[in-house]
């Protein structure tokens, strides 16, 4: 999980890599480097550390501010500590080429081992600096760079986004991918190659993806993209992004995760406009229309949106009457799924290139069923290699703690349910029109009950700083909400949390419950309310403080109760969730951790 950004044009390459490389670093950000041409040699740039530390170390560098191309790299380690000989871009041994990359080539020890035998030495401890050695070899086989990439790429096993420089051909990039993103984008005498938007996103708007197995050759006016392996050109498209770069900034917000939580009233509203019928309270998606019921749904997806498939299983088992599995894309492509030919998947990522749950995606199309992804970016692999597409429409998440992502699968997920439940003739039209109308209504709510939620988590944040763990109990619709509060929790402020069922509870875990030992339950007003209570009181009896979520009017008598606005059946989960991460979200400040950026931990998971 790294960043990558290359630049061709009439520019000083070096501030337009530097700009670019800050918006990727929520990609990784243990290393940083970049490599320009400079006295017919390629001079390169690296230090371990953020961003900062690389921008201190350019100016000091001559004049490396003169070239007009170049590239960069943020690194997030997979193989080799966090260094600068571990840092990007490597070097061949000679010196002649160099390499960034975002992957991991899976068969490098084997490779590195026939290539020390013929003279090659090496200086790092990465899978990197093999594959830019083996490049070098293509070389002594091939007449031109393309061919030496794809000889080399031909040997290499695993997955890669790579950009290549040469001493020898000036002015020249070459790019290729596999599984790992990659994007290019188009402006005015100049070319840009990076692995996501935004890190080009003040130059142009005009934009191609690659494909897997996809080789681009790009100088300052031109390019060209080639199939890999047969350097066979191929034909693109080009398309416009309708982002505005204000949107990836902070917007005078502390981090970009308090943003984020903040913008969930507008990613409802945009995941609602132009799906929701509000004369026949009806939800529209055409772009499934083309597609049956299915007969049993498995829901395929990683971390936050594991959890947002926990929760979307429920309604539409409730709604639609469809069995439902969700299923840990890591396991999930590990084992042998009994998939039916009526069956469908759901491939939830917001990043849409999760390494996994591609992999599941590709797993379910290898036995002929059809696969539907939900994700929000545009383009993105997940989006393109499946049968049906809906996107969460929920914009830039910067934070590396994914939010807003959520509340946006939340929303498509509520939809969906709705949407098969209409198409299967279930749902009594009166209980649509309340679901109906409670999503409408919901980003005001929403949007007013946000600056006390606030106020609460940072009061609740001080209160409990010192905890050293904490559980987080819910409930049918809560239980999935539970285990997102506590993987938020200990994501951005490093202390251990652990959701659970709470009926769960005395199975065990109980054990652990002591006046230092609080609990952060959900206890909203549904059917399992008394169920619920029962459970609190059980950790009362043991001396353990309690946090609840509530609503008012319920005679629950706990440490700290925090009121939440009532709404309509399982919409006050979009009303938990937020409070859930305003309370992580507070912790982490208070105790002054890097809440954007958390430690070992990178946005787009695309390695395993």
């Amino acid at each position: 999980m790294c960043g990558i950004i290359a630049y061709c044009g009439h520019r000083p390459a070096a501030p337009v890599i530097l700009e670019g490389l800050k918006r990727l670093e929520y990609r990784g950000y243990d290393s940083a480097g970049l490599a320009v041409p400079q006295g017919g040699a390629l001079r390169v740039v690296r230090k371990p550390g953020k961003l900062a530390e690389l921008e201190k170390a350019v100016p000091e560098a001559g004049n490396i501010m003169n070239a007009t191309h170049g590239m960069g790299h943020t690194r997030w380690a997979t193989h080799g500590s966090p260094s600068e000989r571990n840092a990007h871009p490597h070097l061949d041994c000679k010196g002649s080429l160099a390499l960034v990359h975002n992957g991991i080539i899976e068969n490098y020890q084997e490779i590195k081992t026939d290539l020390a035998a013929k003279g090659y030495t090496f200086s790092s401890d990465t899978d990197s600096e093999v594959l830019a050695n083996l490049i070098a070899e293509g070389l002594t086989h091939k007449a031109s760079v393309p061919e030496a990439i794809s000889w080399a790429l031909s040997r290499a096993e695993g997955a890669y986004a790579i950009v290549v420089m040469h001493k020898d051909h000036p002015g020249q990039i070459w790019g290729a991918r596999q599984t790992s993103p990659l994007v290019m984008g188009l402006g005015v005498g100049e070319i840009f190659l990076a692995s996501d938007i935004p890190a080009f996103l003040p130059y142009t708007r005009e934009v191609v993806f690659l494909e897997d197995g996809e080789l681009v050759q790009m100088d300052a006016g031109s390019w060209k993209v080639m199939d890999a392996a047969t350097l066979a050109p191929v034909e693109k498209q080009t398309h416009t992004i309708t982002w505005d770069v204000q949107s990836a900034q902070k917007g005078g917000y502390k981090h970009f995760m308090l943003k984020e939580i903040f913008e969930q009233p507008r990613v409802i509203h945009d995941c609602l406009l132009g799906r929701v019928d509000h004369a026949t309270n009806e939800v529209s998606l055409p772009e499934l229309d083309a597609m049956p019921v299915p007969k049993r749904l498995h829901i395929v997806a990683c971390g936050t949106s594991f959890h947002a498939g926990l929760w979307g299983k429920q309604l539409i088992e409730s709604w639609a009457k469809v069995p439902v599995n969700v299923e840990i894309a890591s396991e999930f492509r590990y084992r042998q799924p009994i998939l039916e030919p009526e069956d469908m998947v759901l491939a939830i990522s917001q990043s849409g290139e999760t390494i996994d749950t591609l992999a599941g995606l590709r797993l379910a199309k290898e036995q002929g069923v059809k696969v539907v992804g939900l994700c929000n970016v545009v383009g993105s692999t997940i989006a393109r290699e499946s049968n049906y597409v809906v996107y969460t429409q929920a914009g830039p998440e910067i934070s590396v703690a994914s939010t807003k992502a959520m509340c946006s699968q939340l929303t498509l997920l509520t939809l969906l349910a709705l949407y098969w439940s209409r198409r299967k003739g279930l749902m009594a039209d009166d209980e649509r029109k309340k679901a109906m109308r409670g999503l409408l209504g919901l980003p005001e709510v929403l949007e007013a009950s946000l600056p006390a939620m606030r106020d609460k988590a940072r009061f609740l944040a001080r209160t409990y700083s010192e905890a050293k763990s904490f559980f987080y109990l819910g409930r049918g619709l809560c239980y999935p909400l539970a285990l997102e509060g506590a993987l938020k929790l200990k994501e951005i402020s490093y202390i251990h949390a652990e959701g659970y069922a709470s009926g769960e509870m005395k199975h065990g875990p109980i054990a652990l419950v002591d006046p230092k030992f609080p609990t952060f339950a959900l206890a909203l007003n549904d059917a399992l309310y008394p169920k619920v209570k029962s459970n609190l009181i059980e950790v009362q009896a043991r001396g353990g403080k309690i946090i609840a979520l509530t609503h008012p009017g319920l005679d629950l008598s706990v440490d700290h109760p925090w009121l939440l606005p009532e709404v309509w059946g399982p919409l006050n989960a979009f009303l938990a969730l937020p409070a859930l991460q305003l309370f992580a979200y507070e912790v982490a400040d208070y105790l002054g951790k890097d809440v954007d950026q958390p430690r070992n931990l990178a946005k787009s998971v695309t390695v395993e």
